[in-house]
């Protein structure tokens, strides 16, 4: 895993010195280089999210199917094959998405921790202890501010995301927990790690929230699509 985490890293250590060569600095540079990663990914996001809401449509289907065949597995899973391929949904179609976007934002994580062992340049090094907004030194945690914005953007973007997929919101119990639980570490870490790495978490998080707003829009024209379709069927 660390071996592929440092072939992602190591580029985009060098695109983030480039960027603070032409920009002159790193908080700017390290909203930039988050900016430029975060909408290159989109495309597997949406991908990923497309295929997700996809299934999730057809859950109820696929259970009926699971109870109506309990007894009978080759005529179950025939029969689901067979409304995937009608709904048009690849059951897997959410995976390979995630499996590219994983290592490069763990990459990107790494890098932004611990710079220096991904890139042998001296620019970093010096460009890390820059003073950046209230901030004196991003190389060191700040403390509140930015953890606290980083733990707001995170519960409203994971708020949003379950949205997009109604099931989510319907779970209880861990899934619930999670949309609380998982802002307060961010919280946690981010007065434990650089300022840098909350940077790139907050405004990562900043743009995800918007993100998920036309996800939002996206299952909205889905769903409406699905439903004159069936009304075109009776």
């Amino acid at each position: 895993m660390n071996t592929i985490i440092g072939i992602f890293a190591k580029p985009l250590g060098y695109l983030l010195v480039a960027l603070h060569n032409i920009i002159g600095n790193y908080g700017i540079s390290l909203i930039i280089l988050t900016t430029i990663v975060k909408v290159c990914l989109y495309p597997l996001y949406i991908k990923q999210m497309k295929s997700t809401i996809g299934a999730s449509a057809i859950s109820g289907k696929i259970k009926q199917i699971r109870q109506k065949y309990a007894n009978d597995k080759e005529t179950m899973n025939i029969k689901i094959q067979e409304l995937y391929k009608q709904e048009g949904v690849n059951p897997a179609g959410g995976c390979l998405p995630a499996l590219i976007q994983m290592p490069i934002l763990f990459a990107l994580f790494a890098l932004l921790r611990d710079p220096l062992s991904y890139i042998q340049d001296n620019t970093i090094l010096i460009a890390s202890h820059e003073s950046f907004l209230w901030m004196a030194d991003l190389s060191h945690p700040d403390k509140w501010i930015l953890p606290i914005l980083a733990g707001i953007a995170t519960y409203i973007s994971f708020s949003i995301s379950q949205q997009s997929t109604p099931q989510m919101s319907e779970m209880g119990g861990m899934m619930k927990a999670t949309k609380y639980v998982f802002p307060m570490m961010i919280v946690l870490l981010g007065r434990s790690y650089p300022a840098g790495l909350s940077i790139y978490w907050f405004f990562g998080q900043f743009l995800q929230i918007f993100f998920n707003l036309h996800i939002n829009k996206l299952r909205k024209k889905a769903e409406l699509e699905r439903s004159k379709g069936r009304k075109g069927n009776r």
